[in-house]
């Protein structure tokens, strides 16, 4: 047993919708640096180690939260901040189904083919980092999945976790890279459509999770975003489909002020996927409703930052 264990007391604290999630603990000394409720969407657990060509997983649809952490100092290792928490999940009914250490998971091409939170909020040594993968409940129809990534730098330990609370109504999919293979989807037929993509055919949304923007600012800032590349290439490829973005604010100021504020956002992914995308301009819609669609409290940094998000609604299929 780790010796870290008994300084083990702040805990992860999830929102109330992940009913079937477990609050984990770290060190007193672990400041969160990112916390984003995603609402309903759709994560590729990583199931194997990185085979040459992509990196085996499953696809799981419900709600997802993504957490980060730093803990300063630079005397922990990976392994010794792993251990206690890998005991927790276990005495919580979690299975390990899945876990490697650097080069063994492939090493570069393991940790920039699964989903990890931005730099500086977290860091990933390409030799030094620690993954796992867990379920909770049955193998062919669990509740619960959950992904630990843990490394350091020269000064600090980071701790990533991915949780989704499986919702029943949710399609369970296996896929192998970015593409899924194997789909409960609509009638059973496989579907081949890719990251955001997959989940605004099967539930008719999505949250563009990549989007950030601070508290009054409607700025996407430079660079290309994943989501935006994935909602592109899947209305370029289905002409005939239009799609709504709809912007969404946190609860700071007036209800008047946040619609216009979501509009304005909501238009600035518009232009962005038009102008550096090449989307025609008559698939695409946007509007805003401020405040009134929360995904999380408001009451807590964490729930405010998931708050303000764009979502793309599919609104014509024709």
């Amino acid at each position: 047993m780790s010796m870290l264990r008994p300084f083990l007391f702040v805990i992860l604290g999830l929102l109330p919708s992940l009913a079937s999630a477990v609050e984990l603990t770290l060190p007193g000394s672990a400041r969160q640096t990112a916390g984003q409720n995603l609402g309903v969407d759709s994560y590729a657990l990583p199931i194997a180690k990185f085979d040459g060509t992509d990196i085996p997983s499953r696809i799981f649809e419900g709600f997802v939260t993504r957490q980060a952490w730093r803990i300063e100092g630079g005397g922990v290792t990976p392994l010794q901040l792993l251990l206690p928490l890998r005991d927790e999940l276990k005495e919580n009914g979690y299975t390990l189904i899945f876990e490697c250490a650097a080069r063994a998971c492939g090493g570069f091409d393991f940790r920039f083919g699964t989903d990890v939170i931005d730099a500086p909020d977290m860091y990933v040594a390409l030799d030094d980092y620690r993954f796992v993968s867990a379920i909770k409940g049955e193998a062919d129809a669990p509740k619960a999945a959950l992904s630990l990534l843990i490394s350091r730098s020269a000064a600090s330990a980071y701790i990533q976790i991915i949780q989704i609370s499986v919702d029943d109504a949710a399609d369970i999919s296996v896929f192998k890279g970015s593409e899924i293979i194997a789909s409960t989807t609509g009638s059973g037929q496989a579907v081949t459509t890719k990251g955001a993509a997959a989940t605004l055919g099967a539930s008719g949304r999505v949250i563009l999770s990549d989007l950030m923007f601070q508290t009054g600012s409607s700025n996407l800032g430079e660079g290309s975003f994943k989501s935006l590349q994935n909602l592109a290439d899947y209305l370029r490829s289905n002409s005939t489909r239009k799609v709504a973005l709809v912007g969404h604010t946190d609860a700071e100021g007036s209800l008047e002020g946040n619609i216009a504020l979501s509009k304005r956002r909501a238009s600035s992914v518009r232009k962005r996927l038009i102008e550096a995308y090449g989307v025609p301009t008559d698939q695409l819609h946007a509007d805003g409703v401020g405040f009134l669609s929360p995904v999380a409290s408001n009451l807590s940094a964490a729930g405010r930052t998931a708050n303000r998000r764009v979502e793309a609604v599919l609104i014509s299929t024709q």
